[in-house]
């Protein structure tokens, strides 16, 4: 069939043709016909659900190019103008012209995609001074000038080692041939006895849980450099660390249950132990008169909470869904500070039970939806995402120019509303004039809107209510990492150990702390960090390490 002949046809449209055909056929014919209509129309809902699930499909396995607006709909409005389809703009069915913008020529990315001295903060810096020449000298060139200093050359250089060194210390040993009394050399000072120190430690943790490397690559890695280190011993090492530094990450609970906004979000995992639990538990469930069936899923929930401008990554692994653990967390909650703002996406197991939350849904999600269906519908979803954009782009001014929670909710309450407003008679007039069909994509995305719109909404009422899920959902793609290459965890307390080191490293990154200095320094201070734990947070730790330094420096000067 020539594209150019396809024709497409709402309810409404068909309902009035049949009328119209009634009059000239039999009863009998006329029942087929509309018995063909209705085929007609259950196949055309059911390729375009098959066309969604292919769609994300693929997008599984080769990855989604993008999900920008202006690429998103310039693809899908040439590709219906390609089949001859056409819209009557004055129906509502589509933006006004001009409401899609013209994608702008990409500007070619600034620098040369090479890192400058400035960018490696934690690179070993080393001042060279002229052998020879001091600010202010004389000019040896032409003995009348006077030299002065200006900004430094710059001079890099980046060596390879082993993620983990060792050292072998040989001490020598004498023995008397007479009394037999053996000396041996004494250790050198800053050595300490202990076989792993805390840097190894803290490497290994964060191949392990910040990297998503598992334990027996490294021990791969560690075996071709001559260095050894298998996977068990491994383990070890971090559970002991963990063990120490244990408070810091029951404060950064406690802490996290303070904050004003905020985040959660699961996704399935694997721990043995609990499946083997599932197996035994499952066979008791088929032998048992009650009918009761246990609890079988496996999940990790990621938390993320902004407390005093400080942001906190946490993670649990277990049975729970993402609301039972933020239940957890909110146990430490100080009763006066009244309800946080929660975000999460529609699910209803993302609310902590016995907890009011201000709730906001993820308008990431929902704005997805439309994605999803573009290609089948594209004039009505530009409809749609035209509209979140200019809210995000909104949202964006507000960041650019440090607005505060009540001057953004000012700003949104003034630019946005009205957009949303019109969203929302637009989503009414969908379905109250059948231009679209319930069950079909893009009628399953309007539902889903128009059902929690008071939730998408909140940041139009709520000072500091986000707009979507996307920082809870990026700290989940560590756990899919982690998940993807080392496949599952052994056991609960392996999988306690991985929550705490992962909550740990991926607070400092949200902080732009250095993980593996934060660990070190809580295993070379645990007992302080132990007293006071409060002090050891990844935004204040060095501020308490330069305020012990400092009484020691008083406490030996004064001895």
């Amino acid at each position: 069939m020539n594209p150019s002949t396809l024709l497409e046809l709402d309810r409404p449209q068909l309902d009035a043709l049949l009328q119209r055909i009634e009059l000239g056929l039999s009863k009998e014919d006329y029942r087929m016909l509309k018995a063909l209509v209705d085929t007609f129309l259950f196949m055309t809902q059911w390729l375009q659900s098959k066309n969604v699930s292919i769609q994300r499909l693929r997008k599984m396995l080769f990855g989604a190019s993008t999900e920008k607006t202006r690429k998103v709909l310039k693809n899908a409005l040439q590709q219906e103008a390609g089949c001859g389809q056409q819209s009557d703009p004055a129906s509502g069915d589509t933006p006004q012209p001009g409401a899609v913008a013209p994608e702008k020529p990409a500007k070619p990315r600034p620098g040369h995609g090479r890192n400058g001295a400035q960018d490696y903060p934690g690179a070993n810096k080393v001042q060279l001074e002229h052998p020879s020449l001091n600010s202010s000298d004389l000019c040896p060139q032409c003995e009348q000038g006077k030299v002065y200093a200006m900004a430094p050359g710059v001079l890099m250089r980046i060596t390879g080692q082993a993620p983990l060194q060792a050292t072998v210390y040989e001490f020598q040993k004498l023995r008397c041939n007479l009394c037999g009394e053996i000396y041996t050399a004494p250790r050198p000072a800053g050595i300490h006895p202990q076989k792993y120190d805390a840097r190894a430690a803290s490497m290994i943790a964060l191949l392990k849980y910040g990297s998503g490397q598992p334990f027996y690559r490294s021990q791969r890695l560690q075996d071709g450099l001559g260095m050894p280190l298998p996977a068990s011993t491994q383990w070890k090492v971090v559970a002991a660390a963990a063990d120490l530094i244990k408070p810091a990450y029951q404060e950064l609970i406690r802490q996290a249950a303070q904050g004003e906004v905020l985040y959660n979000d699961d996704t399935t995992n694997k721990v043995l132990a609990l499946m083997k639990e599932n197996t035994i538990n499952q066979e008791l469930a088929l032998s048992s008169t009650t009918g009761d069936q246990p609890r079988t899923g496996i999940f990790t929930t990621g938390i993320v909470s902004t407390f005093k401008k400080h942001t906190i990554a946490l993670f649990f692994t277990g049975r729970q869904h993402a609301g039972e653990n933020l239940a957890q967390v909110l146990e430490h909650r100080d009763p006066a500070l009244g309800a946080p703002i929660q975000m999460c996406d529609a699910l209803s197991r993302n609310l902590p039970p016995g907890f009011a939350t201000l709730n906001a849904n993820c308008n990431s999600h929902a704005r997805r939806n439309f994605v999803d269906v573009v290609e089948a519908f594209p004039s009505q979803c530009a409809v749609v995402l035209e509209t979140i954009r200019q809210v995000y782009s909104n949202d964006a001014l507000c960041k650019q120019r440090g607005f505060s929670p009540e001057q953004r909710l000012q700003w949104h309450q003034s630019e946005s509303g009205p957009l949303m407003q019109t969203l929302r008679l637009w989503l009414d007039e969908q379905f109250e004039q059948h231009r679209v069909e319930p069950n079909s994509g893009l009628g399953e995305a309007i539902a889903y809107m128009r059902k929690h719109w008071d939730k998408l909404t909140l940041f139009l009422r709520q000072a500091g209510a986000p707009l979507d899920n996307n920082i809870c959902e990026r700290i989940i793609k560590r756990v899919i990492l982690h998940r993807k290459n080392a496949l599952f965890f052994k056991t609960q307390k392996g999988a306690d150990v991985g929550d705490l080191f992962m909550s740990l490293i991926h607070t400092c990154q949200l902080c732009g702390i250095n993980p593996f200095d934060y660990l070190i320094a809580l295993q070379e201070h645990h007992n302080p960090m132990r007293e006071h734990p409060a002090q050891w947070m990844p935004w204040n730790y060095q501020e308490t390490m330069a305020r012990a330094d400092n009484t020691s420096s008083v406490h030996a000067a004064a001895a």
